[in-house]
């Protein structure tokens, strides 16, 4: 009787549905609800606030579900601990990832991951947009830079660093940058988006603190949605650009391409890998999620 309209109740919290709880768990909607007001009653309180569009937790219920949401994550992790104790990792991973990110760093570790252990699959899908793991049915993501869903669960595999840079050629033609206000002067390559990230105050004798982060509007002749068109401009002296480690290192070890403000460059960028809190964190994915960490640079 302890356990009647647990599981009812976590999946209803987890989805805020009781359409998609019911799906999930392979019963009937009104099944559904049918526990959990039995649940309700036999705790004497109300756990959820239901209307016609929305189901949200009350706060007797937010509570409940902390517990609830620790105990069935144990018995899974218990259920895969004993499975797993015969069998090797296998079955399909769905991941996602930023297009370039995924192209040049993460899918050739996600190979190397696949000739060790040849029973899993992956499904890639490479995206600049924040995907919605849950509906889309993803099991993890690669997200770079600052997490705004606190209702994800995360691990930081690596970091990244932007450079701003340009050709030799450009800076004879039309001189070096020394502050972010010399900017103004200059043709800026733009990405996606018309502002660069700093760190506002670059001196080195600036008071604690006193360095912040600063969105720096920027323009140019040129905006491209590829970092490696970017890269091409930049090379062929058509102007400045800032871009991720991982598409000029090489231009940058070679003197191909020069770094510029290097006092004023932001902190760097975690890479994180999320996966949603309502799902057990499976061996391999977790196999997954400890390579990369590993073998990211």
């Amino acid at each position: 009787m302890r356990w009647d309209g647990i599981s009812e109740f976590v999946y209803v919290a987890d989805y805020e549905s009781f359409t998609r709880a019911a799906k999930e768990l392979g019963i009937s909607t009104a099944q559904v609800s049918r526990q959990i007001s039995a649940l309700e009653k036999r705790l004497n309180l109300k756990l959820l606030y239901r209307t016609t569009r929305k189901v949200s937790l009350t706060e007797e219920g937010r509570v409940f579900y902390q517990h609830c949401r620790g105990v069935l994550d144990g018995l899974d992790a218990a259920e895969q601990a004993v499975s797993n104790l015969q069998s090797k990792p296998q079955g399909r991973i769905k991941l996602t990832a930023p297009v370039t990110y995924g192209e040049q760093q993460l899918l050739p570790l996600v190979n190397d991951f696949m000739v060790q252990y040849r029973d899993i699959e992956v499904t890639a899908f490479l995206s600049n947009q924040k995907i919605d793991l849950i509906d889309g049915g993803y099991d993890l993501a690669i997200r770079i830079g600052k997490l705004s869903d606190s209702t994800m669960m995360a691990k930081k595999l690596s970091r990244r660093t932007n450079f701003v840079c340009a050709a030799p050629a450009y800076l004879e033609k039309y001189g070096i940058p020394h502050s972010l206000s010399d900017l103004s002067q200059h043709n800026c390559l733009l990405g996606t988006r018309d502002y660069w990230h700093f760190i506002e105050d670059g001196k080195i004798d600036a008071k604690k603190n006193a360095d912040k982060e600063k969105n720096l509007r920027v323009s140019g002749s040129i905006q491209y949605n590829s970092g490696h068109s970017l890269v091409d401009a930049a090379l062929k002296g058509l102007g400045i650009v800032q871009l991720p480690d991982y598409y000029v290192q090489k231009y940058l070890a070679s003197g191909e391409l020069v770094s510029l403000l290097n006092n004023y460059r932001e902190p760097e960028e975690s890479i994180w890998a999320i996966y949603p809190h309502n799902r057990h964190l499976s061996p391999k994915i977790r196999l997954l999620v400890d390579y990369l960490a590993e073998h990211l640079v």
